[in-house]
């Protein structure tokens, strides 16, 4: 799709899933033309609030290592003022090689970078940064209204490192209900209170197998073999005849795998928009009020 169908497409979408009941609209994030990613998920996020009224929307999850942190704080906190009780962020390493090279970065420096960076940036995104980031008057705005954040996390010492810094955690979209659960036990062992998200691909009706297995091709082409390691089969697409059934099995995955929310994603290779449209509607009408009864309790 050109850019400037694929812009339109994804505010046209954004307003569909504000219509059709849904929360809020996470962004990801990869360089160089990577189908199905846009190079500045936050900015895309603010594209995407100016385009609704009450949805929340966060770069979810933002490649941290590829920036100074300072700079991505300044940038999420000023988008906090702009659009109250609206933002949040979410922070990730960084799987593809690529992403870095462009930058010119060295690829195997992410994780130490992540681990630097992530202490200070969820600090300063409280309102509690060092001089001179603190002078900012939108960072020390985030001391009485603090930007929710997440960190991506596929291991126990990832949730972990989420723990220590209050903040919630993102799952792989292709882990395991054990992998789950072994993780969002860790989590909430090291004293994790933040939200767990599972990352779960859905559509209502028949399964898509050919297109789902296009689209597992186009993961394993990149993947790490320790990401792979915890991946599932047949756990990468939640399907059913109707909405209803989709709940049930989303809930399953809630209580078996230890999460309490979802980032639910409505893609697979060659899909075309107008049946992700039609997708998104149906969400909303048939498994998002099931969803919300059980997980929020009414």
């Amino acid at each position: 799709m050109p850019p400037r169908e694929c812009v339109a497409e994804l505010l046209r979408q954004a307003s569909l899933a504000e219509e059709a009941g849904f929360d809020g609209l996470m962004t990801s994030e990869h360089h160089g033309g990577f189908p199905g990613y846009v190079p500045n998920p936050l900015q895309l996020a603010g594209w995407l609030l100016e385009a609704t009224d009450c949805v929340w929307a966060a770069p979810c999850p933002l490649l941290l290592p590829l920036y100074h942190w300072s700079h991505i704080t300044e940038q999420l906190a000023w988008l906090a003022v702009r659009f109250p009780g609206r933002v949040g962020g979410g922070f990730a390493i960084g799987g593809l090689a690529q992403d870095f090279e462009m930058a010119d970065l060295v690829y195997e420096d992410r994780v130490a970078r992540f681990k630097h960076d992530l202490p200070l940036v969820t600090e300063a995104l409280r309102g509690r940064a060092a001089s001179p980031l603190a002078e900012d008057p939108a960072v020390a705005a985030c001391r009485a209204d603090p930007v929710p954040m997440v960190s991506a996390a596929q291991s126990p010492g990832a949730v972990r490192r989420a723990a220590r810094v209050g903040i919630g955690v993102l799952y792989d979209s292709l882990q395991t209900l054990a992998r789950m659960r072994e993780i969002s036990d860790a989590y909430s062992e090291a004293g994790g209170q933040g939200t767990r998200i599972a990352i779960r691909r859905v559509w209502i009706g028949p399964p898509l197998d050919a297109q789902v297995e296009a689209q597992m091709d186009f993961y394993r082409g990149y993947a790490t073999s320790d990401a792979q390691a915890h991946w599932g089969a047949g756990e990468e697409l939640v399907s059913g005849v109707d909405g209803a059934e989709v709940a049930e099995k989303l809930l399953e995955v809630a209580g078996r795998g230890g999460c309490d929310s979802f980032n639910l994603r409505v893609h697979a290779a060659g899909i075309d928009p107008v049946r992700v449209e039609e997708q998104i509607a149906r969400l909303g009408a048939e498994t998002l009020p099931m969803l919300v009864a059980e997980l929020r309790g009414g």
